[in-house]
């Protein structure tokens, strides 16, 4: 018998939970509400939280100074064009990991997970040269595809274990089954496993995309001029003059903006992938 929750246990907990988010969620706000002051106000000290004079000049000054649509794009290229190149890649090796596992499948799951805990930095070196000897760092086009390569081989060891995991909650039956019914093993990937795992895939394809697009280290150091995503739009406001914190905060509004967007319409999509197999 379920154990009954009374009311004010309920206001309890939506209370907790909504001074919780407001707190993840303020320095987001703080962001968003400082693009919209003079360099004066933004440093004015106690801080204004709404009584300031608002004003749009620093997003003015921000576009007339970089083009924020090239970054825009060359970000949506390299997000969306890693992730699916990861799915690409994860989706057979999660399939055959999940349905025809060895003794040592879960030490290459590990093994694939712990290179996630490597500093970038012990990496940075022959990436680098591997850019430099393949023309990778003065050409559009080509470093572009670079990143792209580059951050599918990082959020990979996320992507197979996600996909893994989603993989283990279909039962076998289901597959044996379409087998038996002639499937090849490449029409039983496309069209029986990967039509019931959509939401996996989905919340899997979100999750990278969003890590990719955040990602700044390997996009500060690898990147061309004319392949540079948004997170070296909004670096390009930091000076050794000093920070200009209304102007970098407009960059950085303007850079999560399209992320919040996509993250706040897939929201429901996103838990469900998360939780999918959870609940039986």
């Amino acid at each position: 018998m379920a154990r009954k929750i009374t009311t004010q246990r309920k206001i309890f907990i939506s209370v907790v939970a909504w001074v919780v988010a407001l707190l993840i969620f303020f320095p987001i706000l703080w962001t968003i509400l400082t693009s919209f002051k003079t360099e004066g106000d933004a440093i004015a000290s106690p801080p204004q939280f709404l009584f300031f004079h608002w004003t749009l000049q620093n997003y003015f000054e921000v576009q007339s100074r970089s083009d924020y649509f090239l970054h825009f794009g060359n970000s949506v290229i390299i997000a969306f064009g890693s992730t699916i190149l990861g799915l690409l890649v994860a989706v057979p090796a999660a399939w055959a990991m999940a349905f025809s596992p060895t003794k040592r499948t879960k030490d290459v799951l590990m093994w694939m997970l712990s290179t996630k805990m490597m500093p970038p930095v012990g990496a940075f070196i022959p990436i680098y040269l591997l850019f430099q000897g393949f023309g990778l760092l003065n050409n559009q086009f080509a470093s572009r595809a670079g990143m792209v390569v580059v951050l599918m081989l990082i959020n990979l060891p996320i992507i197979v274990w996600m996909l893994y995991t989603y993989f283990k909650e279909i039962p076998g039956e289901i597959l044996e089954a379409a087998r038996m019914d002639g499937a090849t093993l490449a029409k039983e990937i496309i069209y029986v496993l990967t039509p019931m795992a959509i939401p996996g895939l989905a919340s899997t394809m979100l999750l990278n995309i969003i890590l990719a697009w955040n990602e700044a280290f390997w996009t500060l150091n690898l990147s061309a001029v004319d392949a540079a995503p948004l997170s070296t739009f909004i670096a390009s406001y930091s000076s050794p003059e000093g920070l200009f914190y209304a102007k970098l905060s407009a960059a950085s509004t303007m850079a999560i903006a399209p992320i919040l967007i996509l993250g706040w319409f897939s929201q429901k999509q996103l838990v469900r992938g998360l939780t999918f197999g959870a609940v039986k």
